[in-house]
């Protein structure tokens, strides 16, 4: 099962400095991977970044990368979990014209069965926000697409894991 690409979702724990992004990009570059999203936030260790990367690549890609990732001096740890270890969501907002909200009654039967929030609304547009998996993204994108789209951004993965991670448990001895 080592030659079988499956979704990766990468948790890599860094300090937070400058030109580390392009380190770790050139490792998947190098080897003709392509990130289909990335994440960076501040973590549950005080001082401590926490990036989370999405990746389709085989069982022994994986490993290498991590390998590669954790030799970078600012990177404290660096794991990989499929999609059955993790708890994961994206987000998005969609900006639409508001006309359509008052005079369109499917936007609202859209809004209301896909459980997305409207975030503002003035004369010449709406903001909705949407939380979930990937597909209902997509799912609510291509209903929303025929009726004008004019803005659409989404967030890459976030993800934790369904296991205790152990890395706060190393950081909180060297403390």
């Amino acid at each position: 099962m080592e030659n079988k690409i499956e979704l990766y979702t990468v948790s890599v724990y860094t300090e937070n400095n400058i030109g580390l992004l392009n380190r770790i990009s050139a490792i998947f570059q190098r080897r003709h991977v392509n990130i289909e999203s990335i994440s960076s936030s501040v973590s549950e260790i005080e001082g401590v970044s926490r990036w989370t990367i999405l990746i389709s690549v085989t069982e022994k890609q994986i490993k290498k990368i991590i390998g590669q990732i954790e030799k970078q001096v600012e990177v404290i740890k660096a794991y990989y979990h499929l999609d059955e270890d993790t708890i994961y969501q994206e987000s998005c907002l969609f900006k639409v014209a508001s006309d359509l909200l008052f005079e369109e009654r499917e936007i609202q039967n859209i809004i209301k069965e896909s459980n997305a929030n409207i975030v503002t609304v003035n004369k010449d547009f709406f903001v909705l926000e949407k939380s979930g998996r990937k597909k209902e993204i997509e799912t609510l994108y291509e209903e929303l697409k025929p009726y004008g789209i004019m803005q659409f951004v989404r967030s890459g993965r976030i993800a934790v894991t369904k296991q205790p991670m152990e890395i706060s448990k190393s950081l909180e001895a060297i403390q």
